[in-house]
């Protein structure tokens, strides 16, 4: 009876405008995002390739330990994600690289050791809105999906009750939650079959060009989004049962739904998370750069009240610009990372205060499992800092492999003369987890699931009361 139900609902739809609408609007949007990401993504690529070499060639042409430590790697660049026209992610927001420098010293020739630099990314201040919409996936799925199922469920209970042909199912012993469970999967069906077809069209175009280049991992992911976007209709669809279910006329259930979910998913996710960044104040980078140069300034200073009593000892001397040059390092990265800590609360306080919509949580989801956004920052960081430990963990073992070494790392005079071999010089990749990704991603999941959960049951309740 559930099947034959579906079926009626499945038919009624395909007969319908608003189905045909829908499947040219899906294949439209899909297409053009498949377009757009095909011109784009190579030159995204090509970009990253290019500053990725220029920096390894500096860094094997170095031969000393000394300059292998002081000037370091220099720049490391996060790695594009093949999955970017799923999600945005607005990665224009982010940084796409980690500074990494030294600073020269004016007191006695004393030069600093690479360190890191989190720099903002460059932006407009004066517009830092987007030059135009993102026509990705999850703009697709968040805005175009949603609103899709609000307008072929608006309707499917109250409809029927306006037109008498709800009294006459109920009349022949039907159940009523199988007549909701009907109607639930013949709107799933109606709206997923034009949304599959313009997902396939879209990777078949994104699949067939040369320039993009999707793995097993990549199809894996694309694999969690879609089971995201199904969920996600699950929950508009159930949305729509629910308030169909609540009242008599087809006109009030529409305006309802829209306001909604002009409520949900236009309104409150940039006002949510505006007011949530109001109540945080995180560094800037101005008072962040004016903390550095007073940090440095009192090293320095005392660096030369010390530096009196070495005058007459050279390898007290040198320990002594060792110490300093290590501390240096130590003191900079410590407050670039307190930095970088305070703009990550702001934005996880603000995600946070968001995830009461739904189409920030699915947002969220897609821009887990596509490799960009919040998430995809967080993991480049971490595969930054673990690379510099592991830097610098090879400075000291080479150091501590030459006998003739004074051992003090900071030094060019304390520190091994042998010539390294560049090979032999850990070179940076940014990689992603899969595993981490799910960890990152297990609260928006259950939540999301739990909007769905909670608007089914509500649409059943209602629907078990109402009066034919």
């Amino acid at each position: 009876m559930i099947w034959h139900i579906a079926k009626r609902e499945i038919y009624d739809n395909l007969n319908s405008l608003r189905f045909a609408l829908a499947t040219l609007l899906f294949l439209g949007l899909m297409l053009i995002n498949a377009v757009v990401h095909i011109g784009e993504h190579p030159l995204r690529i090509q970009k990253y390739h290019d500053a990725v070499t220029e920096s390894l060639d500096r860094l094997k042409s170095r031969t000393n330990l000394y300059h292998i430590a002081q000037e370091g790697p220099g720049y490391l660049y996060k790695k594009p994600s093949a999955l970017h026209f799923c999600a945005d992610g607005g990665e224009d927001f982010l940084l796409n690289r980690v500074n990494g420098g030294f600073y020269a010293w004016a007191t006695d020739g004393l030069a600093g050791f690479w360190q890191l630099d989190y720099m903002p990314a460059t932006l407009n201040s004066k517009n830092i809105r987007p030059d135009t919409i993102k026509i990705d996936w999850g703009f697709v799925i968040g805005y175009v999906l949603s609103l899709i199922a609000i307008l072929f469920t608006f309707d499917s209970i109250s409809g029927e009750r306006e037109r008498g042909t709800l009294r006459l199912t109920l009349a022949n012993s039907v159940p009523r939650h199988t007549v909701l469970i009907g109607k639930f999967l013949g709107a799933l069906v109606s709206i997923s079959v034009p949304f599959t077809l313009a997902v396939l069209m879209n990777l078949l175009v994104i699949s067939t060009s040369n320039d993009v280049k999707l793995g097993p991992d990549a199809w894996s992911r694309l694999g969690i989004i879609f089971f995201l976007s199904m969920l996600y209709l699950c929950l508009f669809i159930a949305l729509g049962l629910l308030v169909s279910s609540r009242v008599r006329h087809n006109a009030a259930s529409l305006v309802i739904l829209l306001l909604t979910w002009v409520t949900f998913v236009v309104f409150m996710p940039s006002t949510l998370a505006s007011i949530a960044s109001g109540f945080s104040t995180p560094m800037t980078y101005g008072q962040f750069d004016q903390r550095a140069r007073q940090l440095v300034n009192e090293l320095r200073g005392e660096y030369e009240a010390r530096l009196q009593d070495t005058r007459e000892d050279p390898a007290k001397k040198i320990e002594l610009a060792g110490e300093y040059v290590i501390k240096d390092v130590t003191e900079r990265e410590r407050l670039s990372h307190e930095y970088l800590v305070q703009q990550h609360a702001q934005i996880q306080f603000a995600r946070s205060a968001s995830r009461i919509s739904p189409v920030v949580l699915v947002q969220h989801l897609l821009e887990v499992f596509a490799g960009t956004g919040f998430e995809r920052h967080q993991q480049f960081v971490e595969n930054v800092q673990r690379y510099a430990r592991e830097y610098r963990e090879f400075v000291t073992d080479m150091d501590s492999a030459d006998p003739e070494s004074l051992h003090i790392i900071g030094t060019y005079d304390g520190m091994s003369k042998k010539p390294i071999s560049p090979e032999s010089i850990p070179t940076f990749e940014d990689t992603l987890s899969l595993s981490l990704d799910f960890n990152a991603a297990i609260v928006d999941l259950l939540l999301l699931t739990l909007f769905f959960v909670v608007f089914f049951a509500g649409a059943y309740l209602a629907f078990v009361r109402i009066e034919i």
